[in-house]
C-alpha cells in the first residue's frame, strides 16, 4: 500500500461542513470529548454502523486499549474490533502477516473476509463488510486508531473523510502530551458514602508498586491497593488493571510520560486521575525510577502511590479562583516558561500557546518596550515593580504587577484602559483650561501693552479669535448716539457699526448695550426671528452664530465687540464666563487707548514745537535729521538737534540729550535749545556758548545734566569747529569713502562742568558727511559704547557709499532728499538694536559744499581816509566780474559806511571781504573789540546815522568777535536773474 498523504477537503459542502464543526469542537473539548465528537462524525460521514477509539500503553508491546464506542454495544464492537484487526498497536511498518495493524501514516481497510469469520455472531451483523482504520499519531509516536465497522468498503473519500477526522483529534492530543499537567481541570470529589476514617487512612497512605515492563505484571503492595481503591487481595494484576483505573482524559499524557521515563531512564513522577472500582474518583501521584534488566536494558518500573485529592482539591480551588477572577493572573518559572495563566491573562497578555516552550516573551505583552526590563529587574531585585502596557492591537492597556515567588515569578493584571481615559479625560481637561487661562494671561499681557486703538484690536483678533473658534470680529464704540467700528477682522468697512440705529426697531447691538450682559444667538435661524431687521447682512455669509459681549467702563457702555463663529450654538457653554470676563478687559484697554490717543494727540503737538519741524536750508550743508522717542506712548523726551545759519555762509550743527525722556526732560530740551540759537544769533564762539548753557542747566538743579556738541561749519575755509560736553564725538566721512572719529574733547556734562570748554578745529573736505548723533542711537545692552561707536561708523561709511553708487547710477535722489533716504536706511539698519533701546535716539546728517574761491574776495585796507574811496573801487570791479552790476551802488553806500566808521572809531589792521553765496556778504574787519550801536541821531547831530542806513539798504547785518577783533557784516540777497534762490 503507497504512502498516504492528508487527503484534500471533501468537495460538497456537507463534508466541509462537518470538517469544520469537528476541528472547532474538538480545539475546545477534552481528550476523551474529542474522541468521542470525532468518532460519532467519523462514522456518520462514512456510513458506518459503529465505530471504536483505541489508545496504545508505553510499554513494549503493549495493547490497544479501548477508550471510546459508538453506535453497537462495547462488547460487540470489542469483539468485532478484536475478531478482523487485532490488538496490537500501530506501528511505523508497513503492514505484518496478520494484516492487523493501521499504517501510521494513513487509513487501512481490513476486510471481515480476511478473518476466519464472524464466529458465533449474531445474524444481524452478518453483512459486516470489514474494519476501517485511521492512525492516532504524532510525529514521535503513535498514540492509538480511530476506527468505523463498515457494511461495505469505503471508497476514496470516506477514507479521505476518516483521515481529516483523524487529524484534529492528532493534533488535540499531541498538544495534551506537551502540556505541563500541574494545573489539571478540577478532580471530581469523592462520593460521600467513605467513612472520615477510611478517607483519613487514605490521605496518609502512601503504597509502593512494580511493574515488570517485559511481561506486563504489576504487583501493589496493601496500601497502594488501598491508595488505587482495589481490593486488598489484588496485589498482582496485569499493567492493564492499572490503565482501566486512568481517567481517560488524562490517559494520553500519562501514558506518553510514561513511556518517557522507560526511554530515558529518568526519575518518574506523574500526578492523574483515577476511577476507582467503587465509582468514586481521585487524584493519586507517583513518584519511580526504572530498574534495568540483566541485558541492560529497561527491566523494572518501581515506585510509589499516594493520594492527593485533598490537597488538589486545595490546590485546584485556589486554581479556580485565579481562573476566574476579574484581573488577569500568570506564573512562570525560573526559566520565564509559563506554568499557570487564567483566562483574563490570556485575553489581556496573549494568545499563551497550549504547546511549545510558552516563554513569557513570546507574548505579545512580553515585547512591550520595557516590560522585560521591568522583569528582569524586579526578580534580579526580589521587589514588587509595576509596569504599564498595552500588548494588544485593541488599544487596551494594562498595569501589570509583578511580584517575585520562589523560583519564579507572578504577574498580575489589571485593564486600566478606562482608568486611563479618564486620566487622559482629566489631563485634557486640565490642559483645556490651562490653555485657557494661558489665553487670557498672553490677551490680558497683550491688553497690557496695548496703547493705541489698533493695539488693542490685533491683540483682540490675535488671542480671542482662534482660542474660542470666531472667524470675524468687530470693536464698535458709541459716542454721542452714534456708533463706530475701531477695528475689524473679516467685515467689510461701516457693516458692523449699521446694526445701530435707534428708532428702527430692536437690534442686537442695541440689545446688549441696554442690558449690559453678553447676548449669544446660536443659529441663523434664531438671529432671524430675534432680529429680522439688522438680520439680512450678517446671516448671508458663512456665520453660523454670534456672540455680542458690552463694553461697560466705570458703569458707562462705551461700545459692544462682536464675534462670529462658523458653526451654530457656539462658543461653548464653559466658554461664554470667560468672554463675559474677557469683555471687561477689552473695554478697560479700549478706554486708555483712547486716553492715550489724545495724550499722545498733545505730545506730538509739543515735540512738533520743541523740535525744528522743517530744517533750514543752508548752502553750507545739505541736512537730515530724524528723533525716535524711547516711550511710545509719549512719542516725546530729551533728545533734540538743530541747525543754525550763521554769518558768512557759515552753519551751526548742534545735537544735545537731556538726562531722561519724557515732559519734564522735553520742557528742559526746549529751553537748551532756545538758549542755544539765542546765543549763535549772537555769534559766539562754540566754547562761549557751552559756557552759558553750563550756567542755564546748572541754574535748574543738580538733577538736571545733559550733554551737546556743537559744531560750527565754515564753507570758505573748509574747517569746522567742535565743542562737545559730555557728548558722544561725531562720525566723519570722507569723499573718498573713509570714515574716521575726530577727536573731539569730551568735557564734562552741562551742569556738572567747569568751564572752560576745549574746542577742535579741523578740516573737512568739500563733500564730506557729518553725522551727529545720541548715545541712544548706538548703544546696545551688553556692548561697550566705544564698540559700539564703532559699528556704528562702519554702518554709515558702508550705508552712504551704497548710496553713492545709487545716486552715480540714478536710482536715488540726491542733496537733502538723498539725505533723507540715508536716514532712513541707517535707522532701518539700527532696527535690531533699538527694539531694546531704553533712551531717546536722536539723528543729525550734514553734506558739507565748500565755497570756492572765484565766489570770495578779499582786500587789506589802511585806517586812512581815503580808505573809503579805495574800497568802493575793488567793490565796484568785483560786483562787475561776478555781474551784479544791479548791486553795485547799494554796496557802495554800505562799504563806505562801514570802512568810514573802521577809519574814525577801530585800528588796524583792517581787511574787507566779499562773499558770493545764497546772498552777497559784505564784511569789514578791524582790531577793535568795540560794539558797533545803532543810535538815534538828533536833527543836529553830524554822525550816528552810517549803522540806520545800513540796516535800512541790507537783509540783515550783525558783528562778530574774534580774537583778533570784530567783523561787521552785511547780507544782501541776490536778484533772480543770477539764478540764486532769493531770500
Amino acid at each position: 500500500m503507497s504512502g498516504v498523504r492528508r487527503a484534500d477537503p471533501p468537495r460538497d459542502p456537507p463534508r466541509r461542513a462537518r470538517l469544520g464543526v469537528v476541528r472547532a469542537f474538538v480545539e475546545q473539548a477534552t481528550e476523551t470529548e474529542a474522541l468521542e465528537f470525532a468518532l460519532h462524525h467519523a462514522v456518520a460521514g462514512v456510513g458506518g454502523l459503529g465505530g471504536v477509539a483505541h489508545l496504545t500503553g508505553p510499554w513494549e508491546g503493549s495493547e490497544l486499549r479501548l477508550v471510546v464506542v459508538d453506535g453497537l454495544p462495547e462488547t460487540e464492537a470489542r469483539g468485532f474490533h478484536e475478531r478482523i484487526v487485532g490488538r496490537a498497536p500501530p506501528d511505523d511498518a508497513d503492514g505484518d502477516a496478520n494484516g492487523a495493524r493501521a499504517h501510521a501514516a494513513g487509513s487501512r481497510w481490513y476486510a471481515a473476509a480476511d478473518a476466519d469469520h464472524v464466529a458465533g455472531g449474531a445474524a444481524a451483523y452478518a453483512e459486516i463488510a470489514g474494519v476501517l482504520v485511521v492512525p492516532i499519531a504524532t510525529p514521535r509516536r503513535a498514540l492509538g486508531t480511530l476506527s468505523v465497522i463498515c457494511l461495505a468498503e469505503p471508497d476514496a473519500d470516506d477514507r479521505a473523510l476518516l483521515g481529516e477526522i483523524a487529524a484534529p483529534v492528532s493534533e488535540r492530543l499531541a498538544r495534551s502530551l506537551s502540556a505541563d499537567h500541574v494545573a489539571s481541570p478540577a478532580a471530581w470529589p469523592a462520593q460521600a458514602h467513605t467513612s472520615p476514617l477510611s478517607e483519613a487512612a487514605r490521605s496518609v497512605s502512601v503504597g509502593s508498586w512494580d511493574w515488570n515492563i517485559r511481561t506486563g505484571e504489576l504487583r501493589y503492595d496493601v496500601q497502594a491497593t488501598r491508595v488505587l481503591g482495589m481490593e486488598p487481595h489484588q496485589t498482582q494484576v496485569r499493567i492493564g488493571s492499572w490503565v482501566d483505573l486512568v481517567h481517560p482524559d488524562d490517559l494520553p499524557w500519562v501514558m506518553a510520560d510514561t513511556e518517557e521515563a522507560i526511554r530515558t531512564r529518568s526519575l518518574y513522577g506523574v500526578e492523574y486521575r483515577i476511577r476507582r472500582p467503587d465509582g468514586t474518583t481521585g487524584w493519586v501521584q507517583s513518584r519511580g525510577r526504572v530498574v534495568p534488566g540483566d541485558d541492560g536494558g529497561p527491566g523494572h518500573l518501581v515506585g510509589t502511590v499516594w493520594d492527593t485529592t485533598r490537597t488538589r482539591v486545595a490546590r485546584d480551588a485556589v486554581d479556580d479562583a485565579l481562573r476566574h477572577m476579574t484581573d488577569g493572573f500568570l506564573a512562570v518559572d525560573s526559566e520565564w516558561r509559563i506554568m499557570f495563566v487564567n483566562a483574563e491573562a490570556d485575553r489581556a497578555l496573549g494568545p499563551v500557546p497550549a504547546t511549545g516552550d510558552r516563554l513569557l516573551w513570546d507574548l505579545p505583552a512580553g515585547r512591550a518596550p520595557g516590560f522585560e526590563d521591568a522583569c528582569r529587574r524586579a526578580v534580579a531585585e526580589n521587589a514588587p515593580a509595576g509596569v504599564d502596557v498595552r500588548p494588544t492591537e485593541s488599544g487596551r492597556w494594562y498595569h501589570l504587577r509583578l511580584v517575585p515567588v520562589p523560583q519564579g515569578l507572578t504577574v498580575y493584571s489589571t485593564d486600566i484602559t478606562e482608568a486611563r481615559r479618564r486620566d487622559a479625560e482629566r489631563r485634557s481637561a486640565a490642559r483645556e483650561s490651562a490653555e485657557q487661562s494661558a489665553h487670557i494671561a498672553r490677551l490680558t499681557g497683550a491688553l497690557a501693552e496695548a496703547i493705541t486703538m489698533d493695539d488693542v484690536v490685533r491683540a483682540t483678533a490675535e488671542h480671542v479669535l482662534r482660542p474660542f473658534g470666531a472667524v470675524r470680529m468687530a470693536i464698535i464704540t458709541l459716542a454721542g448716539g452714534s456708533a463706530g467700528v475701531v477695528g475689524s477682522l473679516g467685515y467689510a468697512a461701516g457693516e458692523p457699526a449699521a446694526l445701530w440705529a435707534e428708532g428702527e426697531g430692536p437690534s442686537p447691538l442695541a440689545d446688549t448695550v441696554e442690558r449690559r450682559t453678553p447676548l449669544f444667538l446660536g443659529s441663523p435661524a434664531e438671529y432671524r426671528r430675534r432680529y429680522p431687521r439688522s438680520a439680512g447682512p450678517l446671516t448671508a455669509g458663512g456665520d453660523r452664530s454670534w456672540a455680542f459681549l458690552p463694553l461697560v467702563v466705570s458703569g458707562r457702555v462705551t461700545g459692544c465687540c462682536l464675534l462670529a463663529f462658523p458653526v451654530q450654538d457656539a462658543p461653548r457653554r464653559e466658554d461664554r464666563s470667560v468672554l463675559a470676563a474677557l469683555c471687561g478687559l477689552l473695554a478697560q484697554a479700549l478706554e486708555r487707548a483712547r486716553l492715550y490717543d489724545a495724550e499722545h494727540e498733545r505730545a506730538q503737538e509739543l515735540q512738533r514745537g520743541l523740535l525744528p519741524q522743517r530744517l533750514p536750508t543752508v548752502p553750507a550743508v545739505d541736512t537730515a535729521a530724524r528723533y525716535l522717542p524711547a516711550d511710545r506712548r509719549l512719542d516725546i523726551g530729551g533728545d533734540w538737534y538743530d541747525v543754525i545759519p550763521l554769518s558768512a555762509e557759515r552753519a551751526a550743527l548742534v545735537i544735545g540729550d537731556v538726562m531722561g525722556h519724557g515732559i519734564s526732560e522735553a520742557a528742559t530740551m526746549g529751553r537748551l535749545r532756545t538758549a542755544v540759537r539765542t546765543l549763535s544769533e549772537l555769534e559766539l564762539p562754540p566754547d562761549e556758548i557751552l559756557t552759558h548753557l553750563n550756567d542755564l542747566v546748572s541754574e535748574l538743579g543738580d538733577d538736571f545734566y545733559a550733554t551737546c556738541l556743537y559744531a560750527v561749519y565754515d564753507p570758505t575755509s573748509r574747517m569746522c569747529d567742535f565743542a562737545s560736553a559730555g557728548h558722544l564725538p561725531p562720525v566723519v566721512v570722507r569723499p573718498d569713502g573713509s570714515a574716521h572719529v575726530p577727536r573731539v574733547p569730551a568735557n564734562a556734562p552741562l551742569g556738572a562742568a567747569t568751564p572752560p570748554f576745549d574746542v577742535l578745529r579741523a578740516e573737512v573736505p568739500d563733500g564730506s558727511l557729518l553725522a551727529l548723533f545720541t548715545d541712544g542711537l548706538v548703544e546696545s545692552h551688553g556692548h561697550d559704547i566705544d564698540a559700539s561707536v564703532v559699528r556704528f561708523t562702519r554702518l554709515l561709511a558702508e550705508t552712504a557709499d551704497r548710496r553713492e553708487r545709487d545716486a552715480a547710477e540714478g536710482d536715488t535722489a540726491e542733496g537733502a532728499e538723498g539725505l533723507d533716504a540715508l536716514c532712513d536706511a541707517l535707522v532701518g539698519s539700527l532696527t535690531a538694536t533699538l527694539r531694546n533701546r531704553r533712551d531717546d535716539a536722536a539723528l543729525l546728517l550734514a553734506r558739507t559744499h565748500a565755497l570756492t574761491s572765484e565766489n570770495v574776495a578779499v582786500w587789506p585796507l589802511s585806517a586812512e581816509p581815503e580808505a573809503a574811496s579805495r574800497a568802493r573801487e575793488m567793490i565796484r570791479a568785483q560786483l562787475t566780474r561776478w555781474g551784479l552790476e544791479d548791486l553795485v551802488m547799494t554796496t557802495e553806500l554800505v562799504v563806505s559806511e562801514l570802512v568810514a566808521n573802521v577809519v574814525r572809531h577801530a585800528q588796524e589792521p583792517v581787511t574787507l571781504r566779499l562773499l558770493r553765496g545764497r546772498s552777497l556778504v559784505c564784511e569789514v574787519s578791524d582790531g577793535s573789540l568795540t560794539t558797533p550801536h545803532v543810535r538815534r541821531a538828533a536833527d543836529t547831530d553830524e554822525g550816528g546815522r552810517g549803522l540806520q542806513l545800513v540796516s535800512a539798504l541790507t537783509h540783515r547785518w550783525g558783528a562778530r568777535y574774534s580774537v583778533a577783533g570784530k567783523t561787521i557784516w552785511t547780507e544782501q540777497p541776490l536778484p533772480e536773474a543770477d539764478g540764486r534762490p532769493a531770500e
